[in-house]
């Protein structure tokens, strides 16, 4: 029997993996098994999964410290995570590492099949349908503020072609969205783009894939080969997730400090014509205090730094980008879909979307494969956007409210709370304003006006 789509299923309880891999496998799901996070890697490293079934507790790693380790092996896999126990900061955290969805385990494995085969119905309509043309957007949607003062730096950034952009925001906020419209702004049409995401560079093989190799440079190089500088030419090279470089970094910064390369192999060195873009999801900042992050590597990468601010900061976005999205799935899959009703609207906007514009677009993707109606309804978004509301942030619980009726006024209660979150994050701004529930950015706003009014 030929089998189109197949699960990775990694749990230690091999019982339970065997018995999933059983009643998926009477479904014609086509199941590998994994019991420790290292076999998982290992089997992602060989195979290829359209889903992978992930439990949250395994003996040798969390399995979400372990999902964008498998997504860089299986790029195109849906990730749906597993636990024993219903956590929503869990769900939250798996989320925001990439996963797809997040499954309590229950004694009937109905809801994980159930799952799955909507998974496979998904990738088998995309198979269907024939590629559809769709006219790229001129750029990153924008009708809330913070969004437009991020166009408008990325305008400013593009009359520069020869300075280096920092992107920093959240996983799936936009950051290579945002990368590849400063790179349509900068440069006319055909010059290349070459995008390379960190966290998934072998380690034995990472500066050769970066800067190219000659032949005979090391063992399996029968062939010179370009890197992805090189393959860059007079373009841009967007390096994503910059943070997690690791061992790369002294060369990494020789290379922005000379504007020149060498092949891993070779003394001859190869002008750098590239204009570099970096992204990360990592507070730089801490990780310099840690020792993660090179200091003068920092300083050369964040030449003009751009903050990509996360969906929940940016409520004007949400309605525009799930219509946009809608229109996309729905013209990609022939369905005539209605606009979004008022009821999915409000759905839709009380959610706080942990993994940013990817969530959301995974939100309407679902839906518009869902619906056999002229319109989406509120059954076919997820269970956890229909249950989750926003939390606002000033109701986040990092930092006690304590209001004193008669004394405080709006003001003093807020350089209260901001006096109370920087002293508890050691003045480190970064984790005061996670624990605030807003962005850097505010939080610098706000320190500067209570300076001011000194």
């Amino acid at each position: 029997m030929s089998y189109s789509f197949c699960t990775l299923v990694v749990d230690d309880e091999e019982l339970y993996a065997h018995s999933i891999a059983r009643e998926l496998g009477r479904q014609g799901v086509r199941c590998d098994l994994a019991f420790t996070g290292r076999a998982a890697l290992e089997q992602a490293s060989r195979g290829c999964y359209q889903a992978i079934l992930l439990d949250h507790r395994l003996p040798d790693e969390d399995g979400i410290e372990l999902i964008p380790l498998l997504l860089a092996r299986q790029s195109g896999a849906a990730v749906l995570v597993m636990t024993a126990f219903h956590a929503i900061p869990h769900a939250v955290q798996a989320i925001r590492r990439g996963a797809e969805d997040y499954i309590v385990k229950e004694t009937s494995l109905r809801p994980i099949v159930d799952r799955v085969l909507e998974l496979r119905r998904r990738d088998e309509a995309r198979r269907a349908m024939p590629p559809v043309p769709v006219q790229e957007r001129d750029g990153p949607t924008a009708c809330s503020a913070a969004m437009r003062q991020v166009l408008e730096q990325l305008h400013k950034a593009a009359e520069s072609p020869e300075t280096t952009v920092l992107l920093t925001g959240e996983t799936g906020a936009g950051k290579e969205v945002a990368a590849r419209y400063l790179h349509r702004l900068t440069y006319p049409a055909g010059r290349p783009m070459v995008a390379v995401d960190c966290v998934a560079l072998p380690h034995a093989l990472a500066e050769s894939l970066l800067f190219g190799h000659v032949k005979g440079a090391f063992t399996g190089a029968d062939e010179a080969r370009a890197g992805a500088f090189e393959e860059a030419r007079d373009g841009t090279i967007f390096l994503d997730e910059v943070g997690d470089m690791g061992a790369l970094q002294s060369k990494l910064l020789r290379v922005l400090e000379s504007r020149a390369f060498c092949r891993v192999g070779s003394v001859k060195e190869i002008p750098l014509r590239a204009r570099v873009v970096a992204g990360t999801n990592r507070d730089l900042g801490r990780l310099l205090d840690a020792g993660g992050f090179r200091l003068d590597l920092y300083q050369r990468l964040s030449g003009f730094p751009i903050h990509i601010p996360p969906l929940r900061e940016r409520h004007d976005d949400i309605i525009p980008l799930a219509e946009h999205f809608r229109a996309f799935f729905a013209e990609k899959l022939g369905k005539a879909i209605a606009p979004l009703g008022a009821e999915v609207r409000a759905r839709l906007l009380a959610y706080s979307y942990p993994g940013n514009v990817r969530e959301l677009k995974h939100v309407i993707e679902r839906a518009v494969i869902m619906t056999d109606c002229a319109a989406i309804e509120l059954r076919q978004l997820p269970q956890r956007v229909l249950s989750e509301p926003r939390t606002a942030p000033e109701a986040s619980p990092g930092v006690p409210l304590d209001f004193v009726p008669g004394i405080d006024t709006l003001d003093a209660l807020e350089k209260r709370m901001i006096t109370r979150a920087m002293r508890r994050a050691g003045n480190v701004k970064a984790e005061a304003a996670r624990l605030l529930g807003i962005s850097r950015y505010q939080l610098l706003r706000r320190l500067a006006k209570y300076k001011s009014s000194r």
